[in-house]
Parts: structure tokens; C-alpha cells; sequence
């Protein structure tokens, strides 16, 4: 009889409600942030290559979510219904906007290593075979990139990005459409500043050896400046490659690390 319901047994159900209500949030907050990673996952260097399969994205994208769901379950305003649609687009334009910020770093990289190409006559040298095809520069300068990126903690420093994240873009909410452009646009020109700076060296030791060679041309004109010059041009680059690339990485990775750490000054 409902009337002689041991009352033990209804503090017992009232609690496991309590509990599946409780359960139930979490999920949905997880939802939440699965999507924020899993937009944020598909751009930023390493992780969301072409050449990492789908099943591994979706592992990493399940780890960081289980990594990160207990730290901002208070944090997401989910009630028992679950989110609606528009919550859930403001978290994917969310991780779109967090993968590329860091996006734009690796193709600052890429930038300086065309750059670097163009100027020593690299540029048509192995050039890759993928939908984006690069010198044979730009391929060892990305691979070192993310390497170097990887060694020093990316995964960590993602996560921790994520979890900073909801104090400018909270959960559910679309961002301010003029204030992201803004944002944008001032981290493409420090991207290309970026990339500038890392292939001045290249650019400045051939624009003297070319008026060197100018110079000889000039003064003997029966030399064939061509066949001698350009062999020598792309074994000095190559020379001042080997040299330069430590620096150039470690100048590239600190300037990464420093927009992981504060992305949205």
C-alpha cells in the first residue's frame, strides 16, 4: 500500500533521483564541451592534420572531453531538458575560433618557409604531393614545428586553453561577431609578422649575394654569372638553414606558447 512505503526506501529513491538528475546534467555538460573540443581538435596543429585518422581524432577528442568535463560541469548552464541548438553552435564557433588562433602559428611557419624557398630558389625542389603542396622546406620546417610543439606539452597546454576559454567566450553564447573579426585580423598580422621576421635572414643574404653576383656580372661579362651563382646560392641557403633553423624554431615555438597562453589579448 503507497500509504505504508517504508520511508527509508523513499529517501533512498529521492536520493537516486537526486543522483540521475545530477548524472544527467554532467552529460549534457560533457556534450557541451565535446563539441568545443572536438571544432577545436580539427584545426590546431598536430592533432588535426590530414594525415591523423578520423578514429584517433575522435579518441583525442573523447579524452580531452573526460579530462576537462569535471573541471567546468558547474560552470555550463545546463538544466534537465538540455542544451538547445543555439548552444550548441555558440560551443562548436567556439573551438573553431580556439583551433584557429592556433592554426594561424603553423601557417605562419608555412609562410616563412615559402618565403624562405622563394628567396634561395628551393621553392620547386620536392615539393610535396598533398592538397597543399610545399618545398621541401616547408615540409621539414612544419614537421619540426609540431614535433617541438608536441615535446613541450600541446596536449596540456590545449586543455588548459579550453578551461581559460569560458571566461571570454561563455558557454552558450555566440561571440561578438565585430569584436572576433577584430581579434582575427590582429592575429593574421602577427602570424605574418611572425613569418616575416623568421625568413629575414634568408631574404637578406640573398638579396646581397644577388647584387654580389650583379656586381661580377657587371665587371666580367663573359662569366656566366647563372651557372655558377645559382649552385652556390642553394648550397649557402642550405648552410645557413642548418644554422639558423634551431633559433628560428625556438623564436616560432615561444611566440606559439605565448598565444596559448594569454590567445585573446
Amino acid at each position: 500500500c503507497p500509504d505504508r512505503a517504508d520511508p527509508g526506501m523513499n529517501g533512498i529513491i529521492t536520493e537516486l533521483s537526486g543522483l540521475l538528475d545530477l548524472a544527467e546534467g554532467v552529460a549534457w555538460a560533457a556534450v557541451l564541451v565535446f563539441l568545443r573540443v572536438g571544432a577545436m581538435i580539427a584545426l590546431m596543429p598536430g592533432f588535426g592534420e590530414t594525415a591523423v585518422p578520423p578514429r584517433v581524432k575522435l579518441a583525442l577528442v573523447l579524452a580531452f572531453t573526460v579530462a576537462i568535463t569535471p573541471i567546468l560541469a558547474e560552470r555550463l548552464p545546463v538544466t534537465g531538458s538540455g542544451p538547445d541548438m543555439a548552444m550548441l553552435g555558440a560551443e562548436a564557433v567556439a573551438g573553431l575560433i580556439l583551433g584557429v588562433g592556433m592554426r594561424l602559428f603553423l601557417l605562419g611557419l608555412q609562410t616563412a618557409a615559402a618565403i624562405i624557398a622563394q628567396a634561395t630558389t628551393l621553392s620547386q625542389l620536392f615539393g610535396g604531393v598533398g592538397p597543399e603542396p610545399q618545398p621541401a622546406i616547408g615540409n621539414l620546417l612544419t614537421m619540426a614545428g609540431i614535433a617541438l610543439a608536441m615535446a613541450a606539452g600541446l596536449h596540456v597546454r590545449a586543455a588548459e586553453l579550453v578551461v581559460v576559454s569560458y571566461d571570454i567566450l561563455p558557454p552558450g553564447l555566440f561571440p561578438d561577431p565585430g569584436i572576433a573579426a577584430d581579434w582575427g585580423l590582429a592575429l593574421v598580422g602577427r602570424t605574418f609578422a611572425l613569418a616575416f621576421s623568421l625568413a629575414a635572414p634568408f631574404v637578406i643574404a640573398g638579396m646581397i649575394y644577388n647584387l654580389a653576383l650583379g656586381a661580377i656580372n657587371r665587371a666580367m661579362p663573359q662569366l656566366m654569372v647563372s651557372m655558377v651563382g645559382a649552385p652556390a646560392l642553394t648550397l649557402g641557403a642550405l648552410a645557413l638553414l642548418a644554422v639558423v633553423a634551431p633559433v628560428l624554431l625556438s623564436v616560432w615555438l615561444g611566440a606559439f606558447h605565448d598565444h596559448l597562453a594569454d590567445p585573446f589579448r
